[in-house]
């Protein structure tokens, strides 16, 4: 009896071996997907959808607490959040979504994402949800459509917090002399273009197998248009300055929380939203060593330690 178990379990050990190897030869978008669903899980968080204006929104819920709503960057999802929900989820309600256009939520042919629209469109998620007052999170080009929407809604979003944010004035790098003169550094079309790209974003080089890698490849590839013109819609000044030039205008406790060698926004960008935040009853600032421009996924431990000391202080 015992020898035909150890048969069995060896049968099926085989068998998905196989299966896997299989998966990740031939569909290791699949496996990918499968991994986000488990890490998904393991920060208590569920995926459900809303139709909310012209935008049908995918978004992960989950945890208990005062709500925390976190927004994405450029070209990103809302999987970037995962390593940092499962730390936030024991003690807040999370609400993470893909930006419209981006990740699972769609996309109209034509239509402006620039900050304002996403911000004009983030209202109509939050009234959808019925969501009454949280605290707002933004990473990157997020910070910005955060920034924008605290401003303009400022009964929902009780506090702001800014996460390498995108948006304010900074110290002129090799990424803005580029994107000025029209070099979109996010497109790439093979592995070497995915690794120069990352290593924009990251302080050490992003570790993926190489098929996940081949599938990132093939996402940018189908995207291009969408990322060019959005890229190109965020080179105006109205946008690359749309926090910068009304910061005056938030009056709720904010947050700067920045990667001390940012190569995308350079941590210049914090002394710009210090010294703009005339009207903020409170304004907090933090910096982050080992890590560039994606701390959520370098440095998850303390993102998360942070924005919960933050959340929890007003």
């Amino acid at each position: 009896m015992l020898l035909r178990r150890l048969k069995f379990l060896a049968w099926l050990a085989a068998i998905l071996a196989i299966v896997l190897g299989g998966s990740y030869l031939f569909a290791p978008q699949w496996l990918m997907q499968a991994n986000f669903a488990r890490e998904a899980m393991t920060a208590h968080l569920e995926k459900h959808s809303v139709q909310a204006g012209d935008t049908r929104w995918v978004y992960y819920e989950g945890g208990d607490g005062p709500t925390i709503v976190l927004l994405h960057g450029f070209a990103a999802s809302k999987e970037v959040w995962l390593q940092t929900a499962k730390l936030l989820t024991p003690h807040f309600h999370l609400i993470i979504p893909d930006l419209p256009g981006w990740g699972e939520s769609s996309r109209n042919a034509g239509a402006s994402y620039n900050v304002d629209a996403q911000a004009t469109r983030l209202q109509a998620f939050v009234q959808a949800l019925e969501l009454q007052r949280f605290v707002l999170v933004g990473h990157s080009l997020g910070g910005a459509i955060a920034g924008v929407y605290a401003i303009e809604q400022p009964e929902h979003a009780r506090e702001l917090a800014l996460v390498d944010a995108y948006g304010l004035k900074f110290k002129e790098n090799a990424f803005a002399r580029e994107a000025m003169a029209g070099k979109d550094p996010f497109l790439f079309d093979d592995r070497a273009g995915f690794e120069r790209a990352t290593a924009l974003a990251f302080e050490k080089p992003v570790n993926l197998p190489g098929r996940f890698v081949d599938v990132l490849i093939k996402r940018n590839q189908q995207d291009r248009s969408f990322i060019e013109s959005n890229f190109n819609e965020l080179r105006d000044p109205s946008q690359y300055l749309a926090l910068q030039n009304r910061l005056d205008q938030l009056k709720m406790p904010v947050l700067g929380l920045w990667c001390h060698n940012d190569k995308i926004v350079d941590i210049s960008a914090l002394d710009s939203l210090r010294n703009g935040l005339t009207h903020a009853p409170a304004i907090s600032t933090s910096t982050l060593n080992g890590c560039n421009h994606m701390p959520m996924l370098e440095k998850p431990e303390e993102t998360a330690q942070i924005l919960s000391g933050f959340a929890l202080s007003h």
